[in-house]
């Protein structure tokens, strides 16, 4: 009977297995169609679309090595595949009706039929399966046709980098045909290398390849390699990881309140009793006036406190109160070391070196950096300064209107872009055009008012100061008190970028470079023109100019008008980048002073050295206090002062006669 019972089961069992063995749907599932028999595979979980499960389905989809895979999962992450109810198979649909649809086989892309809404239903993966099948598809989009999806495949990959991308981006390197984009695959193989590779010799070669780079992302790799955490050794225990090195409490990297908390958290310690908590601990135990035996009225010193904290310690009554004593002499008896995060110490040894060797390269680029921002200061006071460097230098007039022929620069620049809307011909026309118009200025006001007050220096300060607040006000009445923009052209935009620490943005190189034209403008003038030989003669002596038959007036107006008007030219380069407002020749007035003061006046090469030693000081200064740039400004003041009291005359003084006026 029994025998009988078991042949009926077998036979039961085995005529499903023998239809499956001989399906021919089957069969012809899995050699003519193997895309849709990966599918099937998976069918189960792809139909459930829970991030906690889809894992093994991207996964299998991924790793099949079927080139039209990509489809599959482009189409997937798109919502754009579709199952078709009769049979379970998967398509790419598209709509072709008002509730109809288009079906298109994976495997060949042909056409299958057009199926109604009721007979298909749409594959939604959240959002979270979408991010899963971005991170699948990367390893098709590395050997995309298209050099944008292998571009995008590489910033995925930098977004978000895994152990699973190594080997496919390591294949994808020797057949790379842009080189820009190899560059990139090497780069990012070698910094995955050195996070997810099995093998420290691979991981070691990759850091030693890279040491010294100065990039963020091969610091950010070292990183999380060199990372530690604190142990707590006691006697004759052995870590259990990768020593860095022994931590002595107190310091900056473990204090002293940390490392009895890890003992304690260690069950090594006992728990330490705050001030608060023992004077808890006093108030809930007060009997008819008393804690401890000791009148409440007593307790008002902290020793008395401890005295009857400790009385109900020894009591039993709270815990045992815990002196600074006992916790120095409890740290003594346990060692503190920081073990590394990654295990090889070979590992750590070498990230440790090309760490070091990048953070030296780090502070040299650093340094460069902060001289290219002083280099690009000073050409800026420089620019700002030549202009007085020719009225107050040369011609020792106290012009307190400067800056003002800056702001009027500036303007001229800005009213000239909203009637040339093309920034690059706007700035070519507002450059002489500026200089034109503050030339007028000047001669204007040296006809006006400083002809009258030559070698009367208190006055001469006064009226331009005068002239600068009227000039101020109708800056404010034309134009208002709001910023205009002064934009640059295209081709200024962005920064030149040496290296991930060292870059200078293009509008401060053009600053410096229009600085250095206009010092060679300056001394061509001074030294090879008539009117810069008129000049140095009327500065010197003019009563024997006026008898050489040179007219000093003449002169005096021209040589103003020349300092006004590249006072005008650098107010339109200034505005290129800072805000243009009435108050901006405020902002660089007293700063041409010094530069002027400070360089020695009447030297041109003076000047120059005074915007290179005030720029120089105030980045150093914001560099070492760079949230206060305020305080750069006043100590470059103090600075100045105690300069002058050792150099009068100034870093480059004049000598001979010149010297004595």
């Amino acid at each position: 009977m029994k025998s009988m019972l078991f042949a009926v089961l077998a036979a039961l069992f085995t005529i499903p297995a023998a239809f499956a063995q001989t399906d021919p749907a089957q069969t012809d599932l899995t050699s003519a169609d193997p895309v849709q028999a990966v599918l099937q595979t998976h069918r189960a979980l792809i139909e459930e679309s829970s991030r906690r499960t889809i894992g093994p389905a991207i996964d299998g989809i991924a790793n099949s090595g079927l080139p039209q895979m990509q489809a599959v999962l482009e189409a997937w992450q798109a919502k754009d595949m579709w199952q078709r109810s009769s049979d379970g198979w998967f398509f790419a649909a598209t709509k072709s009706g008002a509730d109809s649809y288009e079906l298109t086989n994976f495997a060949d892309g042909s056409v299958v039929g057009t199926y109604p809404k009721g007979e298909v239903a749409q594959i939604k993966p959240n959002s979270g399966i979408r991010a899963m099948i971005a991170t699948a598809l990367v390893q098709f989009q590395l050997s995309d046709p298209d050099t944008m999806r292998r571009s995008d495949a590489l910033d995925s990959i930098s977004r978000n980098p895994e152990a699973a991308l190594l080997a496919p981006l390591r294949a994808s390197i020797p057949t790379e045909s842009d080189p820009d984009l190899l560059a990139r695959k090497i780069r990012i193989e070698r910094l995955m290398t050195m996070a997810y590779d099995p093998e420290a010799d691979a991981r070691v070669t990759a850091i030693q390849a890279m040491a010294g780079d100065l990039g963020v992302d091969f610091r950010a790799t070292l990183n999380p390699i060199l990372a530690t955490r604190i142990q707590v050794l006691g006697a004759g225990e052995s870590p259990d990881g990768n020593i860095a090195r022994d931590v002595t409490p107190g310091g900056d990297e473990l204090t002293r309140a940390q490392a009895y908390a890890l003992l304690v958290g260690a069950g090594k310690a006992q728990v330490e009793v705050t001030e608060d908590a023992r004077d808890a601990a006093l108030e809930a135990h007060i009997t008819d006036g008393l804690v401890a035996g000791t009148r409440v009225a007593q307790l008002d010193s902290e020793s008395a406190r401890d005295a009857a904290y400790k009385t109900l310690a020894d009591q039993g009554l709270v815990p045992a109160l815990v002196t600074a004593n006992d916790v120095d002499t409890t740290l003594q008896s346990y060692r503190f070391v920081a073990i590394y995060a990654e295990p090889s110490r070979q590992v750590t040894d070498a990230a440790a070196a090309a760490l070091a060797k990048s953070e030296i390269r780090v502070h040299v680029g650093q340094a460069v950096d902060l001289g290219l921002d002083a280099l690009s200061l000073a050409s800026i006071y420089f620019l700002a300064a030549i202009g007085l460097a020719i009225t107050f230098g040369v011609m020792g007039v106290i012009n307190m209107a400067h800056g003002e022929f800056i702001m009027m620069g500036a303007y001229t620049g800005y009213v000239v872009q909203q009637i040339i809307p093309n920034h690059t011909a706007s700035i070519i026309v507002a450059v002489p055009l500026a200089f034109a118009v503050t030339f007028a200025a000047g001669v204007a006001l040296e006809r006006l008012v400083i002809r009258w007050l030559y070698h009367r220096p208190l006055e001469t300060l006064l009226a331009t100061f005068g002239v600068s607040v009227a000039l101020q006000q109708l800056a404010k009445n034309i134009f208002g008190t709001q910023a205009r923009p002064l934009t640059s052209p295209a081709w200024l935009d962005g920064a030149w970028v040496i290296n991930d620490v060292v870059a200078i943005s293009y509008i401060r190189i053009a600053i410096f470079i229009l600085a250095l034209l206009f010092l060679a403008l300056f001394l061509f003038i001074m030294k090879r023109t008539r009117l810069g030989l008129e000049t140095r003669a009327v500065t010197q002596n003019p009563r024997m100019a006026a008898g050489m038959g040179i007219n000093p007036d003449r002169v005096n107006m021209l040589t103003f008008g020349l300092g006004s008007g590249i006072a005008g030219i650098a107010g339109v380069a200034i505005g290129l980048f800072a805000k243009v407002t009435s108050e901006m020749g405020g902002d660089y007035i007293v700063q041409s002073f010094m530069t002027v003061v400070v360089g020695g006046v009447g030297n041109i090469w003076g000047t120059l050295a005074g915007a290179a030693m005030i720029g120089g000081f105030q980045k150093g200064v914001e560099w070492l206090n760079p949230s206060n740039t305020l305080a750069a400004q006043t100590y470059m003041i103090i600075f100045i002062i105690i300069f002058i009291q050792f150099r009068p005359r100034g870093i480059i003084a004049l000598k001979g006669r010149a010297a004595g006026d």
